[in-house]
């Protein structure tokens, strides 16, 4: 009875919960300074002198003009109110670490085949690329010769290895080296790519803004030609410390690419250092892939699996029984011998679920989502020779719920696949500035690649970035003079939109005839499309910026323009023309007419978007632009939007198990940020308030995602929660009901 009615007071709230103030935090904190110009050690310290209890921790001359500190909230807040110099004062967040045929499907052995002017292959020769990350194991075979050195940003020294101390390993910053420069067994995308590694996440795979800031301002002073980021954070903003860096990277003439995060298949989950503006930011897309559909007998429902890197294939050749194996303890798993475990995600690490469920006998695992959304990716830390997928929560919920009725059998449907966009990839647009993020896409699925000791096969934007970094110095190799923004737009102007399916949709164009057009996926999902570095290297006309953001409606501001430089680098004259968009009802185009370019010349041009917000009945509209450049056609991402959620707002909120025992995890999304945010408990019966889950204060905008350890949480039971953002006065909330239930092996 007392678990009815505090379901009932969830959603009917008669009274309001009130929750006392948070207080502000006098714990010291670090962060990040910016400042308008450079400045000297000299007047950094004078600039800190009258703050006594603030301390000094790294200069950065390169990527930012600034430096951290350490220091009390309060203290902090006094200084950056105090100075004029400084821009903006940014809490320091932790960043984590986010093969042979993929190379073939961006195009990479058609590139093998082609010459420069010395009539040596296009291999990446003569190029550096950076690799900022966890490290590199530079004794890899496949690896060694490429290797050019580097620094260790956690250390402080020069040995950039990865960690090797057991329980806190990691192979990624060197999986990612291989699938840039591998030059052995197996072979990257530029074999001859020399490879400077930047230790910036520790043991674990995490880091700090501070490790990665002093990274990238290592790698300026390098001159790399190109530094790759197979990091972030969940943090959709443009304005963070390391988008800045990146951005003055670029500005330097080192081309930056960065992960556009592993969050998707929502929008906004573009995380930071994706959202950088002159950055490239990558997508994931799926390479030729067998994809596994679970079928339940006497159904015509089919569930999509996920394979989980490190498992065997999908290929049982009967149908199977299923087992509801609670979350993965040996004890909830006595009942599914020569069955399909079904087990839910959380507490247990995804290898201990599935070699549990092995141990006991089962002929495949199916871990289902504990948070709502789609499917998640998975990668396990040792080869299973028992199939292993991920299913989303719905999905496991009506499995879970049709094994309890009845015996369940079912049988598994193998479908190929390929150039389908990843539904863990992070989606944009950018929050604020509705910038197209992520900008490209490559392969980030089953990608097999180089790891301490040996290969394996992960999955994952970190996986599709190193692709677009490889391709990045095969087009530097091939065009040696060409800036960072010349070889983005090649990369964008050349790149090939991705459908969802086959099904072709009827659309009426201007001609009022019919014509087809594929079921593309949205710009701000996949940017310009998958990246085809053969077409890159030979692209004869470059438009830059590669995608238009039109930005947001404002009141007395209907017409919107956009300029673009187009440049025929080819060696003859070229004649160029816009195709007309397809007619939406409050929209008005004016395009440039048609015009030529001589060999080497360039032309600014102009394209304005008219808009009737009376008429025009969607709230954001995007699509492509078309442009006739001789023989190809460009094919150029834009997008508007009308309407927007007012600021600030809570979204999304989920409460689950942590992937580790004693650990829940809960995310949010709060598209403006807030002043405050806080999660506050409640006793469901008489709404007395007993504590705060969570408070954190200066809270940026987009999705908030963190573990909190067994001895933060109350005593095992029900609890309304209100999840509260406080900005400029106003504050806005949502209630649920959570459950605790602090579970030990």
């Amino acid at each position: 009875m007392k678990l009815l009615l505090a379901l009932l007071l969830a959603f009917q709230t008669p009274k309001i919960l009130i929750h006392p103030s948070i207080t502000k935090s006098r714990q010291e904190t670090t962060a990040i300074i910016i400042l308008d110009k450079p400045h000297t050690d000299q007047e950094i310290q004078q600039l800190l002198q009258p703050y006594k209890d603030v301390k000094l921790r790294r200069v950065y001359r390169e990527a930012l003009d600034g430096f951290s500190v350490q220091g009390s909230v309060e203290t902090l807040a006094k200084l950056k109110s105090s100075q004029k110099q400084i821009i903006n004062v940014s809490p320091v967040i932790q960043y984590q670490a986010e093969t042979e045929e993929s190379v073939e499907i961006i195009g990479g052995k058609e590139v093998r085949s082609l010459f420069d002017k010395k009539n040596q292959r296009l291999t990446g020769r003569g190029v550096t690329v950076g690799v900022i990350d966890t490290g590199v194991d530079y004794t890899h075979p496949d690896l060694k010769r490429n290797f050019a050195g580097g620094r260790d940003l956690v250390d402080n020294d020069r040995d950039p290895m990865e960690t090797l101390a057991i329980g806190k390993a990691t192979i990624h910053g060197t999986h990612v080296a291989g699938i840039i420069a591998a030059n052995g067994k197996i072979k990257g995308v530029a074999p001859e790519a020399k490879i400077v590694a930047y230790r910036a996440l520790g043991p674990g795979g995490g880091g700090t803004t501070e490790q990665v800031l002093a990274a990238i301002d290592q790698a300026i002073k390098d001159k790399v030609d190109i530094v790759n980021l197979s990091l972030g954070n969940d943090i959709n903003g443009p304005d963070l410390p390391i988008s800045l860096a990146l951005n003055r990277a670029v500005d330097r003439g080192i081309v930056a690419v960065a992960a556009s995060g592993n969050s998707g298949p929502s929008v906004w989950s573009v995380g930071s250092p994706g959202t950088a503006s002159k950055a490239i930011s990558v997508g994931a897309s799926t390479p030729t892939l067998e994809t596994p559909h679970l079928i339940i007998e006497g159904s015509r429902e089919q569930f999509q699996i996920e394979p989980m890197e490190g498992s065997a294939a999908w290929a049982l050749d009967r149908s199977v029984d299923m087992a509801d194996g609670g979350i993965g303890r040996p004890d909830e798993l006595k009942h599914v011998d020569g069955k399909i475990a079904l087990i839910k995600r959380g507490t247990l690490t995804f290898s201990e679920k599935a070699e549990n469920a092995q141990k006991a006998g089962a002929k495949a695992v199916l871990i289902y989502n504990n948070m709502s959304g789609g499917r998640f990716m998975g990668n396990l830390d040792s080869q299973l020779t028992i199939p292993v997928g991920a299913l989303a929560k719905g999905d496991g919920v009506i499995l879970q719920r049709e094994i309890k009725k009845q015996s369940t059998l079912a049988r598994v449907l193998v479908s190929e696949e390929r150039d389908q966009l990843a539904d863990f990839s992070s989606r944009g647009p950018v929050t604020g500035t509705w910038e197209i993020k992520p900008d490209i896409v490559a392969p980030g699925v089953a990608i097999n690649s180089t790891i301490p000791g040996g290969y394996l096969s992960l999955q994952g934007t970190s996986m599709a970035a190193p692709h677009v970094a490889g391709a990045c110095a095969l087009i530097k190799q091939a065009h040696p003079d060409w800036t960072p923004e010349q070889i983005k737009a090649a990369l964008m102007n050349t790149a090939k939109p991705l459908a969802k399916s086959n099904v072709m949709n009827r659309i009426a164009s201007n001609s009022r005839q019919t014509q087809l057009e594929p079921n593309i996926y949205r710009t701000f999902e996949q940017g310009a499309g998958r990246i085809q570095v053969d077409e890159a290297i030979k692209a004869t006309t470059l438009v830059s910026p590669s995608s238009i953001r039109f930005g947001k409606f404002t009141e007395g501001n209907d017409v919107h323009k956009a300029d673009l430089h187009v440049e025929n680098t080819s060696t003859s004259k070229q004649r160029y023309s816009f195709d007309t968009p397809h007619q939406v009802d409050g929209l008005h185009w004016r395009l440039p007419l048609s015009f030529t370019l001589e060999p080497k010349q360039t032309k600014d041009i102009t394209v304005e978007l008219t808009v009737d917000p009376q008429v025009f009945k969607g709230k954001i509209h995007d699509g492509y632009l078309q442009l006739q450049a001789g023989a190809a056609t460009i094919r150029i991402p834009y997008l508007y939007v009308l309407e927007e959620p007012n600021y600030p707002r809570v979204m999304g909120f989920d409460f689950m198990d942590g992937d580790k025992p004693g650990q829940y995890r809960y995310e949010v999304y709060l598209p403006g940020g807030a002043e405050e945010f806080g999660i506050a408990l409640f006793n469901p019966e008489d709404y007395r308030f007993i504590g705060f889950l969570d408070t954190i204060t200066n809270v940026k905008k987009g999705l908030i995602q963190k573990d909190i350890p067994d001895g933060q949480l109350p005593r095992d039971g029900s609890y309304l929660v209100k999840v509260f953002a406080k900005k400029a006065g106003k504050e806005d909330f949502i209630e649920r009901m959570i459950v605790i239930e602090k579970k030990q092996d």
